[in-house]
């Protein structure tokens, strides 16, 4: 008879459990498969809708239909997913400021096209409102996250102010314009556009309101 010592030392390695059908058992703790770029658009969206602060990790896990382990794995902690998800915003639908300053000849063509197509962006149908830089600050108190999107609003207003400076020096806007209180106005604007999406204002309300706010602007 084998003892059941020596039984042990030779014993192989039992096999893998299956499951009703037969097929091998998930072990535990095994992240779950699915596409990332998928869950941090749906990510992107949840936090779009209701701010940074509002939208907890449970929320994201059930939009993003994966578990806890595995968005954590995958983005990190919460913190972390909002800064991927404000940079993929950026690229994907905020990025039309930074082009209507770069390809427009001058500073006003600039805001210009941006406010219009402001009114475009943030009324679009099939995704919230408004921008999400703007409206995930909306009670936010986590304050990384606060300073951080604070700091995005403010870098536009500078680049702003900048093209409306190189203008003033070319000639193009009158030597006293105040650059400065200029493109806190833009900013200003764009931000209560944000706002009036939200509330419900039409791409047409939004495009009179753009209109309305050239006025402002000084001539040659």
């Amino acid at each position: 008879m084998v003892s059941s010592e020596e039984t042990g030392r030779g014993r192989t390695p039992a096999p893998a459990t299956t499951g009703a059908r037969g097929r091998p058992s998930r072990s535990r703790g095994r992240p779950r498969s699915f596409d990332r770029a998928t869950a941090l658009e749906k990510a992107l969206m949840a936090f779009w809708e209701h701010g940074y602060e509002a939208t907890s990790v449970a929320d994201l896990t059930r939009v993003m239909d994966i578990g806890a382990p595995s968005l954590y794995a995958a983005f990190g902690d919460k913190r972390s997913l909002f800064e991927e998800v404000v940079q993929e915003y950026g690229t994907r639908y905020g990025s039309f400021a930074e082009r209507a300053l770069a390809e427009e000849p001058t500073a006003r063509a600039g805001i210009e096209r941006m406010l219009r197509e402001a009114a475009v962006e943030y009324t679009a149908p099939g995704r919230p409102h408004g921008c999400l830089v703007i409206h995930a600050a909306a009670n936010c108190s986590t304050p990384e996250v606060e300073q951080s999107l604070r700091e995005r609003r403010n870098a536009n207003i500078a680049a702003f102010e900048s093209r409306i400076r190189a203008d003033v020096a070319a000639g193009v806007l009158p030597e006293g314009t105040d650059a400065a209180a200029l493109a806190r106005h833009a900013g200003a604007v764009i931000q209560g556009m944000s706002q009036q999406a939200r509330d419900g204002a039409s791409r047409e309300e939004l495009e009179s309101l753009a209109e309305i706010s050239l006025a402002v602007w000084p001539r040659t």
